[in-house]
């Protein structure tokens, strides 16, 4: 197991021992999305930490994307609800990379592969997703790669 699994199981004892709700559920739905991950595919397996890290990267995008839509439904308080998930799972993963780091890793990238053009984006995005993984989003990525190729 893990050592994010396991200091996330620590965590949700913590919490569910100061009925901390909103922490305890969000707790619980990481771990469960963790499990689920485990159990995927045709045997199954123990998750690295870094795979454990894009699993709760999915799910804290998932109440980004839930918080934008109830927003725009007028459900502000469900909205509210989500964002605070986002900020319970965002202390788990590792800080976001800045646009200008962005930038010079995508920078670096283009350079080591030679790249030119928008053709030659899978390249660049294959060379920088090791490098960015679990600290910036794959949309910011493509669009950092896209903007550099196309300079």
């Amino acid at each position: 197991m893990g050592e994010l699994k396991d200091r996330l199981k620590d965590d949700l004892t913590t919490s569910m021992k100061a009925r901390d709700a909103l922490r305890t559920a969000t707790l619980r739905m990481a771990l469960t999305a963790i499990g689920n991950e485990e159990v995927a595919g045709k045997a199954a397996r123990v998750l690295s930490e870094q795979e454990e890290l894009v699993v709760l990267a999915r799910e804290a995008k998932k109440r980004r994307e839930a918080a934008e839509g109830f927003r725009s439904g007028g459900a502000v308080e469900r909205a509210e609800r989500e964002v605070a998930e986002e900020a319970v799972l965002a202390a788990y993963l590792p800080a976001q990379l800045s646009d200008e780091e962005l930038s010079t890793i995508v920078a670096d990238a283009v350079a080591k592969t030679g790249a030119s053009g928008p053709q030659a984006m899978g390249a660049v995005m294959k060379a920088v997703g090791p490098v960015v993984a679990g600290r910036a989003e794959g949309g910011r990525v493509a669009a950092a790669v896209r903007a550099s190729l196309s300079a």
